[in-house]
């Protein structure tokens, strides 16, 4: 089903892009740390990056939650950089409960974005900003195969990219309100997971082995099953 774009939300959505990218262009200070946060959440060493961001943040402060959160919504809607190491480092500066709720409603505001610009410039250009129609391709076998309950389902899969799938569900008839609700009640385990693992960063090195060891299992199983959960939704995927 195509959906109808508007020309004032397209407007709307442009400006929005405009400024975000504009701030980081134009403001120094903006551009290096946005910069030093982006090398070091791709260090391959997640114990490592985990410490780098944690130290990152400890710079800025009072003001550490809300470059978090800023940190957060950016990647979600621009630069595809891992958000969990964002979760772990909360869970650890802040305590997983209040870490926790700071990942979780940074990632839903960076959903709900993603949504909107998706639902107000339409889908020619969702692709271009994601890198091409193959990119929307697991969005469009998880919604025509599990049709509402897409979101919730993809959002417990570790190997779905949190980010397509917003863009591609604001590109499909789902309410907003129904895709926050599937977003939030989605995201929540691996959010609470990662969150308590981060605050047990800090303990003792039989700690620690285990965190490491419980997130490599996550990792490895969800890159060893995915490819072969992809195929089995390409194979059920009605015929056009």
């Amino acid at each position: 089903m195509r959906l109808n774009v508007s020309l004032k939300s397209s407007v709307g959505a442009l400006l929005v892009m405009a400024l975000m990218v504009g701030a980081y262009l134009w403001v120094p200070s903006l551009h290096a740390g946005v910069n030093t946060a982006v090398r070091i959440l791709t260090v391959t060493d997640l114990q490592e990056a985990v410490h780098q961001f944690r130290d990152y943040l400890l710079g800025f402060g009072v003001w550490a939650p809300v470059v978090s959160a800023a940190l957060m919504v950016f990647q979600a809607v621009i630069a595809p950089i891992p958000a969990f190491v964002m979760t772990f480092t909360n869970g650890l500066l802040f305590g997983w409960g209040w870490g926790a709720l700071l990942s979780w409603s940074s990632a839903m505001v960076g959903a709900a974005l993603c949504f909107w610009i998706a639902r107000a410039l339409g889908r020619p250009v969702v692709e271009r900003m994601v890198g091409g129609s193959r990119a929307l391709e697991v969005s469009d076998l998880f919604f025509a195969r599990y049709g509402h309950r897409a979101i919730f389902i993809a959002r417990l899969l570790p190997f779905v990219s949190f980010d397509v799938i917003s863009y591609g569900a604001g590109l499909t008839p789902v309410s907003l309100g129904r895709f926050l609700l599937a977003t939030g009640l989605g995201q929540l385990p691996a959010t609470l997971l990662y969150s308590y693992l981060g605050q047990n960063l800090t303990g003792s090195i039989q700690v620690l082995f285990w965190v490491f060891s419980i997130t490599a299992v996550i990792f490895v199983l969800g890159w060893a099953l995915g490819p072969r959960f992809i195929k089995r939704l390409r194979a059920g995927r009605p015929q056009d």
